[in-house]
């Protein structure tokens, strides 16, 4: 009996991305199952990827600006362009991402988020009034400080000199504000982590070895966030150090609080707005999402975990797709079944030809549907199709 199949992962990061991954699940699963209605809707919870996912839901269209890479390294950075609503689409991971320097050449101290700055400028001047920034994928961890810089915040030591690297807050003693503090009417800082500014869940020590921050680097880089913090509280009497998803991004969702006026908001339930998500999910019969690795920080707020929560509730089989698994991941973490890439292959070549693994994985699950072999609980019984699908819908837990 044909199903309605909903295909929504997210990136595999620096792999594939949300699209392409949808793509290659679909290739997969028609080769086993052509009679297959196949919905695809690449989803992104704010890191890599967000521009392209979320412009398609909005029908934005991809601009181009000179910028400079989190190095300071010329670039030309994307972003995109909705004129109806005037809305502005930036994605982090485009300008300042860590995918976008050679490995291990930079260290986190030397680089920042002033690449923004003009991205946030040629919006302004297009006459962008809401602005949707995506912050994760960031190679940072200056708190913001790149990007204030950039749209004309002074930062000022004890002795009346210009700070002009963020390792250098730790001597901050005061903030003068630029001529033009609103750039536009909303900013939206869409994250997919909660993590404070600082501490031992904060910034730079749960993101900043991932960018390469070493154990020994940690007392100075939280020396500076938390002057900046402290300064920030002092002269404008916010403590934004303290709002949930201030850390993301090495403290970008800091900066984008503090010098942009922006509001943070978690990306899954901005992605499930835009996409329509709930709508979506009734109407599906199975549901195959995916990412580069599932563990358990999947099930701690991503786009991953949370469809997996949703079908749970719905009772709809939901399939989970990987580059690679954790061991404890599985139906007791909300999925009918968990798959990974390194069940074919080995990891190394997972990731060179990430496109044709992940199509071989969606066949063999397609396969296994045919087979009957999937059980997941009943759901709708009313209809012809549930009935059909009962000998191996009967029995999960």
């Amino acid at each position: 009996m044909p199903l309605h199949v909903l295909i929504i992962p997210d990136k595999f990061k620096g792999t594939l991305t949300a699209r392409a991954a949808a793509e290659a699940i679909a290739r997969g699963w028609r080769r086993e199952r052509a009679g297959d209605t196949l919905s695809l809707v690449p989803m992104s919870d704010g890191g890599d990827g967000f521009g392209e996912v979320i412009s398609a839901l909005l029908k934005a269209k991809l601009q181009r600006v000179k910028a400079v890479d989190a190095a300071h390294r010329p670039c030309v950075a994307r972003w995109w362009w909705e004129p109806r609503t005037k809305t502005a689409i930036i994605e982090s991971a485009a300008v300042i991402g860590l995918a976008m320097l050679p490995p291990k050449r930079f260290h986190p101290f030397q680089l920042d988020t002033r690449g923004l700055g003009a991205v946030v400028r040629a919006a302004a001047a297009r006459g962008a009034k809401r602005c949707l920034v995506g912050l994760g994928g960031s190679a940072t961890n200056d708190g913001g400080f790149g990007l204030a810089r950039a749209l004309g915040w002074e930062f000022v030591d004890r002795k009346g000199q210009l700070i002009e690297r963020w390792t250098g807050l730790s001597r901050l003693e005061r903030i003068r504000v630029p001529r033009r503090r609103r750039w536009f009417s909303a900013v939206v800082a869409v994250t997919d982590v909660q993590n404070l500014l600082l501490g031992q869940h904060g910034a730079t020590r749960i993101y900043g070895p991932q960018k390469g921050l070493r154990p020994r680097d940690f007392a100075l880089a939280e020396r500076c966030l938390g002057r900046l913090a402290r300064i920030v509280k002092r002269q404008f009497g916010h403590d934004f150090a303290r709002q949930p998803g201030a850390g993301a991004a090495g403290g970008l969702g800091f900066g984008l609080l503090a010098f942009l006026g922006a509001e943070l908001a978690p990306g899954f339930d901005l992605f499930a707005r835009q996409a329509s998500l709930e709508r979506r999910l009734r109407a599906a019969d199975l549901v195959v999402t995916g990412e580069g690795a599932i563990d358990r920080s999947t099930l701690m707020g991503k786009g991953v975990g949370q469809i997996a929560r949703r079908c749970r509730q719905l009772k709809i089989p939901c399939i989970a797709l990987a580059g690679m698994l954790s061991p404890d991941m599985g139906s007791g973490a909300g999925f009918t079944e968990a798959r990974a890439l390194t069940e074919l292959t080995t990891a190394a070549q997972a990731k060179a030809r990430p496109a044709y693994w992940l199509e071989r994985l969606a066949r063999q699950a397609a396969g296994r549907k045919s087979e009957g072999r999937n059980p997941r609980p009943e759901r709708r019984p009313k209809t012809e199709i549930r009935k059909r699908l009962d000998p191996w819908l009967r029995g999960a837990s």
